[in-house]
């Protein structure tokens, strides 16, 4: 049993402390917040002790693990001060907002051995398990067309609710970095690396903020797969529409829609399909925090951090290591820089 403390005072932070008192290898210890009224309701809540400073939480040699909560901005510090005080750390996408920055986090860790990982709850969905194991086991044959589609909504009220919304300092981005980060990273997770990309990002409906509402890349794979990423939060729809991810080769086509399955159709049948048709096919389910970023549940959470703890008490890795965590990050940061050059073409490393 691991014992957690989360800095943040947020909504995510009250996804993280749900997720915690979920587990069967964690509990919840405490919650830093830099406002202390935030910190005192939090635990008041969550039956936790409340921390008003930093260093206080760091210095509880109780708490195993802290989850970091706070704007995505505002991630490198208390990262690198939870290594330092001998913590390992779950922090939420995105692990920074450069690639630079997280670089730094990871190497910190390296130096101070303890875990970073990163948070992509939606890599612990079933289907996406079943989705990878076709990918790999060769199904698809030569992959062909490889995309990701988050057509999503956010008001106005949403990004005037804090001052570090829509910046970059502090948001890092916009339907790039925040809301569609989660399912650019299925797809590399599915499709493999990009080798090159072109992009044209712009903000058509918000107002006062700084970033990109509307964006689309086309995409190059290190594998030859062509592929489109179109992430938006301008996209009004009075239920929300599910974020997808399409991988289709010269073998097989397969249409993810948030955690189920809208086409999952191969060459050659196995018995193991019946499984996907019988349990993961697409019914009418509303988009995944598509309008309502308060909608997503926080089962995924718990897996993700159940992992964390696996990881952690047998020596291995945890499925979101901070490399694996960069690399959405390192394509959102390529689709900027060349939406900035009139779509250039960029190359990944």
């Amino acid at each position: 049993m691991k014992t957690f403390g989360i800095i943040g005072g947020g909504m995510i932070a009250n996804f993280h402390a749900q997720a915690i008192q979920a587990m069967r290898s964690g509990q919840l210890g405490g919650i830093y917040a830099r406002k202390a009224e935030k910190a005192k309701a939090l635990a008041e809540k969550y039956n936790c002790k409340a921390y008003t400073q930093l260093a206080d939480l760091l210095s509880d040699e109780t708490i195993d693990i802290v989850t970091i909560a706070t704007p995505s901005g505002a991630h490198l510090e208390p990262t690198l001060a939870a290594a330092k005080a001998g913590k390992h750390i779950i922090c939420e996408k995105p692990l920074e907002v450069t690639p630079a920055r997280i670089e730094q986090m990871i190497q910190v860790c390296k130096e101070e051995k303890v875990v970073l990982a990163a948070i992509f709850n939606r890599r612990f969905n079933p289907a996406v398990q079943v989705f990878k194991d076709a990918v790999a086991s060769g199904r698809f044959g030569q992959l062909t067309l490889c995309d990701a589609y988050i057509k999503w909504y956010r008001t106005q009220a949403y990004y005037d609710s804090g001052a570090w919304r829509g910046t970059w300092e502090l948001d890092g981005g916009g339907a790039l970095m925040n809301q569609s980060i989660h399912t650019i990273d299925q797809l590399i997770y599915l499709a493999g690396d990009i080798k090159r990309l072109s992009a044209s990002t712009t903000c058509l409906i918000h107002e006062g903020i700084e970033v990109e509402d509307t964006a689309v890349a086309i995409l190059e794979f290190k594998s030859g797969a062509r592929g489109v990423i179109q992430g938006a939060t301008s996209c009004w729809s009075s239920t929300g529409h599910p974020a997808e991810v399409h991988i289709c080769g010269s073998e097989g086509s397969v249409f993810m829609s948030d955690e189920s399955f809208r086409v999952w159709d191969f060459k050659t049948p196995i018995p193991e399909d019946d499984f996907v048709k019988n349990n993961l096919m697409a019914g009418t389910a509303k988009g995944l925090g598509a309008n309502d970023p308060s909608a997503i549940n926080f089962d995924g959470h718990r897996h993700n951090f159940e992992d964390v703890v696996r990881a952690i008490e047998t020596g291995t890795s945890p499925l979101v290591t901070g490399e694996e965590g960069l690399k959405a990050v390192q394509v959102i940061d390529a689709i900027y820089r060349s939406a900035k050059q009139d779509g250039a073409w960029v190359e990944l490393e």
